[in-house]
């Protein structure tokens, strides 16, 4: 491919249209909300930019900081738990065979085309007191009982099943958002392990190294790039999600996003809005130019 500087208007054509689609649908609202941060209610509907820092100052008060923290654990539990669960999906995937691995990855790919509000009250479905879950955990129940019976260790599963409370609790948050976003980290990794090198593992295997220490020693610093991409695709929409919280948490179990939506919808505080969004954003930047750094870092290693 040419570079742009030999042919620089044919490159201009081409990028002119998604820069026109950028600054129109992102640039410009962006900028309208950097500014209302720094502005002042001056009526119900009115708002005048006083390019106050006040706003970012209130959204730092120790309540909404609090919210900002528990919203970054949950976020960062959640990121955690999608790597766990998605690197051995990604693995074999990756070393499936080529005729089924189209098959695997439209499966991967199948909860996009479900509407995300859907796809969140399906999992009330699931873990509502008469849900799947606890519905199971019954049968289960039910079925110890049955083989207890005849040993006489009938009553240690109790006189009645008591189902458990799996929803309106961070617990529920933190499972809607691994289920939500759990293909935003299995694609970026298997992008990176099918490209992986495997000459590597087995030179790892005939050197005398076991499964599991080629796995951490060979595999995972291998995969690194994928696994960056993956926990900040993962990380930054789980940091802001709000939709999740408010359907599977309870009064204890909010988040900053809940509070951003609260700002521009119920409240009608723009500014405030805008400045805890724009802290958010900044947190965004942070970790992008952490990846951006760790990719640097392993280019001149390598």
């Amino acid at each position: 491919m040419e570079s742009w500087r030999a042919q620089p208007l044919v490159f201009l054509v081409f990028l002119l249209p998604g820069l026109f689609w950028l600054a129109l649908f992102f640039f410009i609202p962006l900028g309208l909300i950097w500014g209302i941060a720094l502005g002042e209610r001056v009526g119900p509907a009115e708002i005048e930019i006083t390019w106050t820092l006040q706003n970012y100052i209130h959204a730092l008060d120790p309540l909404y900081l609090g919210l900002f923290v528990k919203s970054f654990w949950i976020a960062l539990l959640a990121t955690a738990l999608c790597l766990v669960l998605s690197f051995p999906v990604a693995l074999a995937i990756s070393f499936a065979p080529a005729r089924i691995k189209p098959l695997l990855l439209l499966l991967i790919i199948l909860p996009f085309w479900t509407n995300l509000l859907i796809r969140t009250y399906a999992m009330i479905a699931v873990l509502r007191t008469q849900g799947y879950v606890n519905w199971s955990l019954e049968w289960l129940w039910g079925v110890g009982k049955l083989l207890l019976a005849p040993i006489g260790f009938e009553p240690v599963l109790g006189e009645s099943f008591t189902p458990l409370q799996l929803l309106y609790n961070n617990t529920a948050v933190v499972v809607g958002i691994v289920y939500v976003y759990l293909p935003f980290m299995v694609l970026p990794l298997y992008a990176t392990l099918d490209k992986l090198d495997r000459s590597y593992l087995e030179a790892s295997l005939d050197l005398g190294a076991s499964q599991l220490r080629t796995f951490f020693a060979v595999t995972v610093p291998l995969a690194m790039p994928g696994i960056v991409s993956g926990i900040i695709l993962v990380f930054i929409p789980a940091l802001g999600t709000f939709l999740i919280s408010d359907l599977l948490g309870g009064p204890d179990s909010q988040l900053i996003g809940n509070v951003i939506e609260r700002q521009f919808k119920s409240a009608n505080n723009l500014p405030l809005g805008s400045a805890m969004s724009f802290i958010l954003l900044y947190i965004t930047f942070v970790a992008l130019a952490l990846r951006a750094w760790l990719s640097r870092r392993a280019e001149r290693d390598g």
